[in-house]
C-alpha cells in the first residue's frame, strides 16, 4: 500500500486472493455451543481449553468483586489502580509457576511487548523462533535490539545463531506455538542459554492450565528452575477463561520490569472483579486434572480420526490441532461448507502461517464430548 488512496485496491486484492479476514458475531456465552450470528454451532475454535469461561463460580466471584469494589480500577497501577486483589492474584499465580514473584499485565500481547522492551536495548540481541507469536516479535521490534532468528524448534541452528550474538543474550519462544500446536524443546533450549549466558523467556501462554498435574504448564511441567528459565509468561483469557496475562520470574526481575515496563506503567490496571474471577478460575485450573484428562483423551480421539481419514496433521499434542489443507481458497471454502453443517472452524490463512500451509485450526475442549469430535471427524470425511 503506497498511500491512503490505495487502501480500497488493497482491500479488494486481499479479498480476491482468499486472504480478506472477517469476523464472526458471538451472541452467547463462549461454550462448545455457541449462538454466531444467530445459530448455534458446534466451536473448535475457542481457546477456552477448561471450559471455564462461563463457570458459574468464576461470574460469581466476579459478580460479588463488582459490588464490593466497582466496575473500573480507575488509574494505573503506580498511582492508585493496584488493588487487593490484583497483589493476591499476583501471589497466587507465582506460587502456580514455582517463581518468587509476579505481575500482573491487562492482555498477553502487553506482557510480551512490555517486557522485552523493559529488558533489551540496541546493544543487545534477541533469537527467535521463527515461528513465535506475532507478540513476541512485535516486542523484539520495539526494544530496538538486534533479533536473529532461528529454524522452528531447531536448537542447533539456534546454538549457531548465538555465536552471533553481541550484548545481552535473550531467547524467546512460543511454549505451544500457536498455530502449530507443538512444544518447544525447552530443555534443550535452557542449556544452550546457561552455556551462552543468556536468558531464556518463554510465552506458555496455551500452555498455563492445560499441561502439567495442577496446570501450572510446560515450564513446571519439565521442572525447569528460574535460573534455567528466568521469564514466563501467561495468560488468563486461554485456559482460566477471563481476562489478562503475567510475567513471572525472580523477585529482582518483577521489581524491575514493574519499574521501567511502559505497557505497565501508563496502563489503566485491570478492573478487581476480573483479578477476583481469575483468583476464582485460578483454584479451578489447579484442581481441574480430571478435565484435563477427558481433553487429552479428545486429542487422541481426534488424532486417531483424522490421520485415518488421510489429513495432514501436525506433531501436536495439545488441544491445538491445525488440519494442513494447503490453499487458501480450499482452506476458506472448507470451513464454510463446515459452517453449514453446523460446525466452526477457522480457516488461517497467511501472514498468520506460512504460504501454501492455510489450514484448518481444530482446538479442542474439556467440555467436548467424545460424540462431539466424532461428529466433527464424520463432516471431515464427507468433505474428504
Amino acid at each position: 500500500m503506497r498511500s491512503f488512496d490505495d487502501i480500497p485496491g488493497w482491500l479488494a486484492q486481499r479479498k480476491q486472493e482468499h486472504l480478506l479476514r472477517s469476523r464472526n458475531q458471538l451472541q452467547s456465552a463462549q461454550s462448545t455451543r455457541p449462538v454466531i450470528n444467530g445459530k448455534e454451532v458446534l466451536s473448535f475454535t475457542s481457546n477456552d481449553y477448561l471450559g471455564l469461561a462461563n463457570h458459574p463460580s468464576i461470574a460469581a466471584a466476579m459478580r460479588a468483586a463488582a459490588e464490593q469494589y466497582g466496575v473500573g480500577a480507575g488509574a494505573s497501577h503506580l498511582v492508585s489502580g493496584h488493588h487487593l486483589e490484583h497483589e493476591l492474584l499476583e501471589q497466587e499465580l507465582a506460587a502456580l509457576v514455582d517463581r518468587e514473584a509476579a505481575l500482573v499485565f491487562s492482555t498477553g500481547y502487553m506482557a510480551n511487548i512490555g517486557v522485552i522492551s523493559a529488558l533489551m536495548s540496541r546493544r543487545d540481541t534477541v533469537l527467535e523462533d521463527k515461528l513465535n507469536h506475532a507478540s513476541l516479535i512485535d516486542g523484539v521490534r520495539l526494544s530496538g535490539a538486534r533479533s536473529l532468528r532461528y529454524r522452528h524448534n531447531d536448537t542447533d541452528h539456534l546454538a549457531q545463531q548465538l555465536e552471533r550474538a553481541q550484548g545481552k543474550k535473550l531467547i524467546v519462544t512460543d511454549g505451544v506455538f500457536s498455530m502449530d500446536g507443538d512444544c518447544a524443546n525447552l530443555c534443550e533450549m535452557a542449556d544452550i542459554a546457561r552455556a551462552s549466558s543468556a536468558w531464556l523467556m518463554v510465552d506458555d501462554a496455551h500452555g498455563i492450565g492445560v499441561i502439567g498435574q495442577c496446570g501450572g504448564g510446560l515450564v513446571h511441567k519439565l521442572g525447569l528452575s528460574s535460573e534455567q528459565v528466568p521469564l514466563i509468561v501467561g495468560t488468563l483469557g486461554k485456559a482460566f477463561g477471563t481476562s489478562g496475562a503475567f510475567v513471572a520470574g525472580d523477585k529482582s526481575t518483577i521489581d524491575y520490569l514493574m519499574q521501567v515496563s511502559r505497557p505497565y506503567i501508563y496502563t489503566t490496571a485491570t478492573p478487581p472483579a476480573i483479578a477476583a474471577a481469575s483468583r476464582a478460575a485460578l483454584k479451578l485450573v489447579a484442581g481441574a486434572n480430571a478435565a484435563r484428562t477427558n481433553l487429552t483423551e479428545r486429542i487422541q480421539q481426534f488424532r486417531e480420526g483424522i490421520k485415518t481419514l488421510g489429513y495432514e496433521l501436525m506433531p501436536s499434542y495439545t488441544p491445538i490441532q491445525p488440519v494442513v489443507i494447503g490453499a487458501n481458497e480450499k482452506a476458506v471454502s472448507m470451513s464454510e461448507q463446515l459452517l453449514k453443517r453446523g460446525i466452526l472452524v477457522t480457516a488461517i490463512r497467511p501472514p498468520t502461517v506460512p504460504k501454501g500451509t492455510s489450514r484448518l485450526r481444530v482446538t479442542l475442549s474439556a467440555e467436548h464430548t467424545a460424540d462431539n469430535v466424532e461428529y466433527l471427524l464424520g463432516v471431515m470425511e464427507d468433505l474428504k
